[in-house]
């Protein structure tokens, strides 16, 4: 179990059941031809969720290796499993909490290497009146460092 984490608001950090039924969640990716998931991994301090090198086989999120091999490298980190919250924010800050967002040199690390950076957020909004909560301080940390925030809303 997780616990104390700061910044992370009044969301419960915890190791939950998989099948629980979550109406959001959020990964940040870091995703390119040339994306090594080692470098990401010794830079952040971090394992990721997600790993996959280019042209190689790997472990789907089912727990099965690949039919075919990766297309693309992609280092990735959610916030599914760990943040117990139907708002998006703080999955958010639990991943920048996470990983030390933001960082000086993170910018151009993935530019050198052409890669994309980037928030995916999952949003389930069957009743079509929730509104995802991407605070302003987010939004602007992931402009400046040239990444994106993607939400993926489901009704």
């Amino acid at each position: 179990m997780h616990v104390g984490m700061a910044g992370v608001g009044a969301a419960r950090l915890l190791r939950f059941d998989m099948h629980s039924h979550q109406l959001a969640y959020a990964s940040l990716t870091i995703s390119g031809d040339d994306v090594e998931p080692s470098f990401w991994t010794r830079y952040f301090g971090v394992e990721p969720d997600i790993c996959v090198r280019k042209r190689e086989p790997f472990t789907t999120p089912s727990g099965r290796t690949s039919s075919v091999p990766g297309r693309t490298g992609v280092w990735g980190l959610r916030s599914k499993s760990i943040v117990s919250s139907d708002q998006l924010a703080p999955h958010l800050r639990y991943l920048i909490e996470r990983l030390a967002l933001p960082r000086h040199d993170l910018r151009q690390l993935v530019e050198r290497i052409d890669a994309r950076m980037r928030f995916f957020c999952y949003w389930s909004n069957d009743s079509g009146d929730r509104v995802p909560d991407v605070p302003e301080d987010i939004n602007a940390m992931m402009e400046s460092l040239g990444g994106s925030i993607e939400i993926d809303e489901y009704r």
